[in-house]
């Protein structure tokens, strides 16, 4: 039996429909395809279009247990990642926000924010073998701060301006964050 072009094209058609369709091989694609598009570095808002943040008032709470004052951040180069393991830009995020932890966390705070529960968080970490800490809300998130979509990243200065709002995945270890990262760094 010869197959023609078209009933081979309609084959390889219902083959893809079928393979995103199925739940074990639909996420690892879209991972995939979010690592591809987080290739990319988030762009810096512009000076005049940075929004800044003057409500520090945001409760959460670490994986440990400890609590953490976002008060405690004012006057510090801040990173907050809204993010949750089922979610596809996430996970092909999460890479490089890890690397950019470990080198950065003695000098910038990293607040990646979860809602899931501690055990679920603890597994997926534990497989990617992420070091970061993971923070949930046990208050409102300042207004600014605010998001309905995730993978959702604020980097704010030591003023409280949001210099990146970044929505999907991006490459955050890149060397343009970097460089953005030292020279906010070194402001007053």
């Amino acid at each position: 039996m010869n197959i023609t072009k078209n009933q081979r094209n309609n084959l390889i058609f219902l083959a893809i429909i079928a393979i995103l369709i199925i739940p074990q091989t639909r996420q690892p694609i879209q991972i995939l395809l979010h690592k591809g598009l987080a290739l990319f570095s988030p762009s810096v808002v512009d000076k005049e279009d940075r929004m800044k943040l003057t409500n520090y008032d945001w409760k959460l709470i670490d994986e440990h247990g400890k609590p953490f004052d976002f008060n405690d951040a004012k006057g510090d180069v801040v990173i907050v990642n809204f993010w949750a393991t089922w979610c596809p830009p996430c996970i092909a995020e999460m890479p490089s926000l890890d690397k950019l932890y470990k080198d950065y966390k003695d000098d910038v705070v990293f607040l990646l924010v979860s809602d899931e529960e501690q055990e679920v968080i603890s597994k997926f970490k534990e497989k990617n073998d992420y070091d970061f800490l993971v923070y949930g809300s046990v208050s409102p998130s300042p207004e600014l701060l605010e998001t309905s979509s995730i993978p959702r990243t604020f980097v704010i200065d030591r003023k409280g301006n949001i210099v990146i709002d970044k929505s999907g995945a991006a490459d955050w270890n890149s060397k343009s964050v970097r460089n953005l990262l030292d020279s906010l760094l070194k402001a007053e």
